[in-house]
């Protein structure tokens, strides 16, 4: 897959993995497109890369699908890579969570739903294109779970089951389908991880992931494994108890708070 002179459209581009994907396919000499929930945060996002295009829009919410549809292949006909990236991480405790059944799901909304619906709705366009191509951002928590965040791991461990079917389906078309599941990396969303959660892991910096994804594009991997990933995806195979063990220690701590 050629990885400039693309126009490419981002959900959650405004922070995190999704603003370093952002700048990097910019300055390789794509047509960059975002989503994101928070018009400031585009605000700023706009500020540090003019040259992005930005859109509000709700990848949660199944009525604001359609309509960024309508308004981006409108503007940019030329649309050919969707990287569905939005997501948001929760550390979930079932025996004391007080909130709404509401809240205890947006992940699924956000991290599953949305991917999902915007796949459907992107596909005929994208299918239309000399060359095109859809690409999940998963996590290596998609192979072993972090059970102080399940609702997290459960969409991610989702993500990879669909991109595999994703990739079936479409092997009669020009659309290639991509994952990317990153190790713990250096971005807001390791904030929510307790600092005891931490210990023992080798913490990605941004930059590395994002370049090690884009060269998985450029040279057809279809599943990008950066960092320890790669380490999950084979532990979860050879000695699956031992490395659940090992993630499962921030459970007492969780429990015992």
């Amino acid at each position: 897959m050629k990885t400039n002179g693309n126009t490419i459209l981002i959900t959650g581009g405004s922070s995190g993995i999704g603003f370093e994907l952002s700048k990097q396919l910019l300055a390789a000499g794509n047509t960059v497109i975002i989503t994101g929930r928070d018009e400031a945060r585009l605000a700023r996002t706009k500020s540090k890369l003019p040259k992005v295009h930005t859109f509000k829009s709700d990848v949660g919410d199944s009525e604001q699908i359609p309509k960024l549809f309508g308004e981006v292949t409108r503007q940019f006909p030329d649309l050919n890579i969707l990287i569905n990236n939005a997501g948001i991480m929760k550390t979930v405790n079932f025996h004391k969570d007080s909130g709404s059944l509401e809240n205890l799901t947006e992940e699924i909304r956000i991290n599953l739903n949305g991917p999902m619906q915007m796949t459907k709705v992107f596909l005929p366009h994208l299918k239309a294109q000399k060359e095109a191509a859809i690409a999940f951002v998963s996590s290596g928590l998609a192979f072993v779970p972090l059970p102080t965040s399940p609702v997290y791991c459960a969409t991610k461990a989702a993500i990879h089951s669909f991109a595999q079917s994703m990739r079936v389906q479409m092997k009669n078309t020009k659309v290639k389908v991509f994952e990317f599941a990153p190790p713990a990396t250096e971005t807001e969303l390791l904030a929510t991880l307790h600092n005891d959660d931490r210990k023992g892991i080798s913490i990605m910096k941004v930059e590395d992931m994002v370049r090690a994804c884009i060269k998985g594009l450029e040279s057809d991997q279809f599943e990008v494994r950066p960092g320890q990933s790669n380490q999950l995806k084979l532990m979860s195979r050879v000695a699956p108890n031992f490395i659940l063990k090992q993630l499962s220690r921030s459970v007492d701590r969780m429990l015992n708070s």
